[in-house]
């Protein structure tokens, strides 16, 4: 239950505020009126969601569009947890026949081609879809958590602070998304430590909390004296033996003050702002929105490094961080984009 716990702490707070009632055919257990709200002119914005939103990758385009919302530039509504059975089909299209949003967000892994045929029959509606595909015109773009800059500063601090020289990685599925994260982490770490091995373990679940720990926990039987939660349940394992933990996507030191040094975050507001303002003027088309989720134009960045993790961090390791994230802003360093699987160890 600890880990119920801790994700209630860490996520529910930002993640649900201002969440509102999910559509009819909505994926979610609330049994809301299916109503929808009043716009006042305002762009109406549905998030059609495959995981539960406490899944911190769906979770980062909830939050950002709550925001939205709060600022008053949109009104919005979703539904999380479909699944990937064919229910987001569905759900899709009754929303954009019953309710005809003027933008839907959402994430298509597992679900592409169900998502890409829905968008074609509505080419009013702005679609914008996490994805491992390209764009469609006219309404149909694409986006993805591109934190991998953010992941290779990790790696040096991991590697800079191991003293075992093991490092574990647990991470959910072995795809590109995935994979350029965890190899970022790998090269940042092998880039100041070249001794140094990191294990990668795949749970082959996008949220499976017990697992995710349960692999935590072999890894740290292997010697893991650091370890980096690509996926939830990782950092209580190191809490409990006291390690250092690097979070993911977003700010996670709550869930572990005293072992959570930093992480890679994701931030989806430059994306959300920039396409609400295309819709607003009338100009939107079908785009690949990469650019919108990398460190210089602010859709990714370091959690601020936490000082006060139980063994502390070396100033000079915490400055040689901040230099090449300078670098990286700067177009001075470029962290290499490489999407095969990594190897369950980095030392072999």
């Amino acid at each position: 239950m600890l880990h119920r716990i801790l994700l209630t702490i860490a996520l529910l707070g930002a993640l649900l505020t201002g969440c509102v009632a999910p559509p009819p055919g909505a994926g979610d257990s609330t049994g809301a009126s299916s109503a929808a709200p009043a716009n006042d002119g305002k762009l109406t914005v549905f998030g059609a969601y495959a995981t539960a939103i406490e899944e911190p990758w769906d979770g980062v385009i909830h939050t950002a569009l709550n925001q939205a919302q709060d600022a008053g530039d949109i009104t919005y509504t979703y539904s999380d947890d479909i699944g990937y059975a064919g229910d987001m089909e569905r759900i899709l299209r009754e929303v954009a026949e019953e309710n005809a949003p003027d933008i839907i967000f959402g994430d298509a892994f597992g679900n592409e081609e169900a998502v890409r045929r829905v968008a074609k029959d509505y080419p009013d509606i702005a679609f914008v879809f996490g994805s491992g595909g390209g764009p469609v015109e006219p309404n149909f773009s694409v986006f993805d958590n591109w934190i991998h800059e953010p992941a290779y500063l990790c790696g040096i601090l991991a590697g800079g602070l191991t003293k075992s020289n093991v490092i574990g990685v647990v991470g959910g599925l072995p795809v590109p998304e995935v994979n350029r994260i965890v190899n970022a982490f790998i090269a940042g770490a092998t880039s100041v430590n070249p001794d140094v091995d990191v294990k990668t373990t795949f749970i082959n679940s996008w949220f499976d909390p017990a697992a995710a720990k349960e692999a935590a926990l072999a890894q740290v039987d292997a010697g893991a004296d650091v370890l980096f939660a690509e996926r939830f349940g990782v950092i209580e394992a190191a809490a409990e033996n006291g390690l250092y933990a690097f979070g993911n996507m977003s700010d996670q030191k709550e869930l572990a003050p005293e072992n959570v040094v930093s992480g890679p975050v994701w931030h989806m507001e430059p994306t959300v702002d920039y396409i609400v303002g295309q819709v607003q003027a009338g100009a939107y088309t079908a785009q690949d929105l990469k650019d919108f989720s990398m460190m210089a134009k602010g859709g990714a960045s370091l959690a601020e490094i936490n000082s006060d993790v139980t063994g502390g961090i070396p100033a000079e390791l915490t400055e040689q961080v901040m230099t090449k994230q300078e670098e990286i802003i700067n177009g001075l360093f470029r962290v290499d984009i490489d999407e095969a699987q990594p190897p369950a160890s980095s030392a072999q």
